[in-house]
């Protein structure tokens, strides 16, 4: 991925769009990373108002996104949904085409779902306007519960942060875990919140400061490697095993298995990526126990062999 076309247009959310310009345009070759070819593009170069009192002045109209790699579409006004633009779903629908990338945020879903190009997929949007979308486009698969989709090389994500989550999830698949890792480092934001995470986490800060299982969560990532059971976190926490399943998913979004297991592959790609170590050593260390077991679940999760995700991404 070398070329990256941000579309906005009239009405355009500035935080969105604000987080794509973060994710794919900043400039990171002091930090040894490769620069995108990154352009604000929209249907008419010219002035584009925002939905917040003010505009920019954007130099490209969409000839830009008719060859990118990655075409991100930012978030529309309701108004809007029902009539998109036809240039941009052109310019979507090409993409497509092309096997390139596309990535919406939030509302920027409905643009996608006007060019047809999630029908017969699954998506997501915001959680509040997951409804109208499952009414105005029944044959596509909606899921308000997680913060983004991937289904090929279409990804819709919900509001606000979700869409950096997003954003780092496909600068993962093209840069890799430590890269990625370290522009997450520089952004100051959480590296991985898995995409079937939910949306809305029914606690998302413990109201007793000691009662937070965050203490509890570093110390399963300080012993990956080992056979880390429900019963044996739930009595360092101090809790039955039911109970601690249930807390941890209202703080943490996921079950404590699925979060385990996610933190297991992010520790594989790291080994992966910066270490000669063989398949049944990262196995060992990462907890999966044997190189069988690992193969399985990192195919499952990241769609690609450890074999083949070091051949692309190691140092």
């Amino acid at each position: 991925m070398k070329t990256v076309a941000v579309v906005v247009q009239e009405g355009f959310s500035p935080f969105e769009f604000g987080l794509a310009c973060e994710a794919f345009g900043l400039d990171r070759s002091d930090d040894g990373i490769e620069p995108f070819d990154f352009r604000i593009c929209a249907a008419e170069s010219g002035l584009v108002a925002s939905n917040l009192g003010f505009s920019i002045t954007v130099e490209n109209d969409l000839s830009f996104a008719a060859v990118a790699d990655l075409v991100v579409v930012t978030p529309v006004p309701r108004a809007t949904w029902a009539m998109a633009d036809e240039r941009v779903c052109e310019a979507v629908r090409g993409a497509v085409a092309r096997d390139a990338w596309v990535l919406s945020v939030c509302s920027g879903a409905f643009v996608l779902a006007a060019s047809g190009v999630l029908d017969g997929r699954r998506a997501t949007t915001h959680w509040r306007y997951a409804e109208t979308m499952r009414a105005m486009y029944p044959e596509i698969e909606v899921d308000p519960d997680v913060l983004y989709v991937q289904d090929g090389k279409i990804i819709t994500s919900a509001g606000t942060a979700a869409g950096l989550d997003a954003c780092l999830h496909l600068l993962r698949q093209e840069l890799g875990a430590e890269v990625t890792n370290a522009i997450a480092r520089r952004m100051v934001v959480a590296p991985q919140r898995d995409g079937g995470q939910a949306q809305f986490i029914a606690r998302p800060l413990p109201r007793v400061t000691s009662l937070s299982l965050t203490p509890v969560a570093d110390w399963m990532l300080e012993n990956l490697r080992h056979d880390l059971t429900v019963e044996q976190v739930a009595a360092r926490a101090h809790m039955s095993p039911r109970t601690f399943a249930r807390r941890f998913k209202a703080d943490f979004g996921v079950t404590p298995a699925a979060w385990l297991a996610r933190q297991r592959i992010i520790h594989a790609q790291r080994l992966l990526e910066t270490t000669d170590l063989g398949l049944d050593r990262i196995a060992q260390d990462c907890g999966f126990g044997s190189a069988a077991v690992l193969r399985q679940n990192f195919t499952r999760m990241l769609g690609t062999t450890p074999t083949a995700y070091r051949a692309t991404f190691a140092a």
